[in-house]
């Protein structure tokens, strides 16, 4: 059949559904991006927050009236949305012919092809162990840089999330398994590997006995044709010496490290179950700024938890203008039924929500436009993305902006350059979140 595949939410999914659509081509089907000519869809869902579920919900019945309309044979749906909420998707959704749990998808095949016989199909595999893949996967990125799975699941039980009910606990994928992904990868073209888990911190703790993502940072060095390893999802408190000796190594990490912080307040951080305070955040910034003058860090912050008052919220912007984050996306506290905080006193309204995370917002942009403007006559090395059309210029990234959800160099040259191309650059200008720069030959 011709399917096509809908990926929500974050890049862990978007990897599943890479597996997916290779399993596929292995059994023979194809692939469209139009609506109007699929004979199957496939939708990977999402509901870490509100706003994904509604997502993935909408999607669904969007997808839904090609069903009714007679040209989609079948309508399957896959990932965190489908385990949470398995038998509510095939009671109320009659449309949805097969649903896959979240460790399930690498069985889209046989799901498919019930489906196509009429027959309803449903699968939900514990979350334990790992889905067998042996299909190579299909990149939908452009193939210059790709996301390597390094774990699956999370132990933290932080009071606000889902994702241990719904992807299970902690389990590493072992090194020989990534190493040969990697290497697949590379020979695709692949130039950018980046590291990506609920967790990366914790990597080998269930496998090795002890923290190895040091170790896997020091083999992956070692594969040609890789150029950049980015990690994203490091746990602050997880962050260890070995780690960091390892990225000052290793000449193709890049310094950049994504640290969700969520908040300082240290009441706020109990309540939320995190496992640091605001003094071990400043000492682990701190030391991370020593150990690589260069590094670029970003985190994340969770605006109006439960409990929350002006008071902290003070805080947490006093802390943000002195540690002065390179990077920073601020998101409202979404109500997740299931979690112990959905049940907390001191539930924060909606509208002071959006203050709050527009404040900080409004702060990180004052922040990072000077940043941007004390990088001016700084010579970096940056991947091209594209071409900007009608002109010379092309679109980049250098070490410092992880693809998707950080900022662009623009790039000046007369040179004709290719996606994937490195090219080094000027930085001789600045926008609130972009760079412009100059090709030096």
């Amino acid at each position: 059949m011709k399917v096509l595949f809908v990926s929500l939410g974050c890049d862990k999914n978007l990897v599943d559904t890479e597996y997916m659509i290779g399993i596929l081509k292995d059994a023979g089907h194809t692939f469209t991006n139009e609506e109007a000519e699929a004979e199957a869809i496939v939708i990977n869902s999402c509901c870490f927050i509100n706003d994904a579920k509604e997502e993935s919900v909408d999607t669904i019945l969007e997808m839904a009236e090609y069903k009714d309309a007679g040209t989609v044979k079948a309508l399957v749906v896959t990932g965190c949305l489908a385990e949470r909420y398995r038998e509510e998707i095939i009671r109320e959704i009659p449309q949805v012919d097969a649903v896959l749990g979240s460790n399930s998808y690498g069985e889209i095949a046989a799901a498919l092809e019930e489906a196509a016989r009429g027959n309803r199909y449903q699968l939900y595999r514990p979350l334990e162990g790992l889905p067998s893949l042996t299909a190579k996967r299909s990149l939908t990125t452009g193939g210059h840089y790709a996301h390597l799975k390094i774990a699956e699941g999370c132990n933290k039980n932080c009071t606000y999330c889902i994702i241990p009910k719904i992807r299970g606990r902690y389990r590493s994928v072992p090194m020989e398994q990534l190493l040969a992904q990697a290497r697949e990868l590379a020979g695709l073209g692949v130039k950018e590997l980046i590291l990506v888990a609920q967790e990366t911190t914790l990597y080998g703790v269930d496998l090795y006995g002890e923290k190895s993502l040091h170790r896997l940072l020091d083999e992956l060095e070692k594969i040609q044709g890789i150029q950049w390893i980015r990690i994203m999802y490091c746990y602050p408190e997880e962050i260890y010496e070995e780690l960091v000796a390892s990225i000052k190594r290793n000449k193709k990490v890049c310094h950049y490290l994504d640290i969700p912080i969520q908040h300082v307040s240290n009441a706020l951080l109990k309540k939320m179950g995190r496992r640091t305070t605001k003094e071990e955040l400043s000492e682990k910034l701190a030391y991370l700024r020593k150990e690589l003058p260069d590094v670029t860090l970003r985190t994340t912050l969770i605006c109006g938890f439960p409990g929350e008052t002006q008071e902290m919220h003070e805080e947490l912007m006093y802390f943000l203008n002195e540690m002065e984050f390179d990077r920073l996306g601020a998101f409202t506290y979404s109500q997740e039924e299931g979690t112990p905080a959905a049940e907390f006193s001191g539930q924060v309204g909606e509208y002071q929500k959006s203050v709050w995370q527009e404040e900080a917002m409004e702060l990180q942009a004052e922040i990072i436009f000077d940043k941007n403007e004390e990088m001016k006559g700084r010579e970096l090395w940056a991947m091209v993305e594209g071409k900007v059309d009608n002109g010379h210029a092309y679109v980049g990234r250098t070490y410092r902006d992880a693809p998707e959800i950080d900022g662009y160099i623009f790039i000046d040259t007369e040179e004709n350059l290719m996606t994937g191309d490195f090219v080094k650059v000027k930085v001789t200008g600045a926008y609130e979140y972009d760079l412009i720069g100059e090709a030096v030959l």
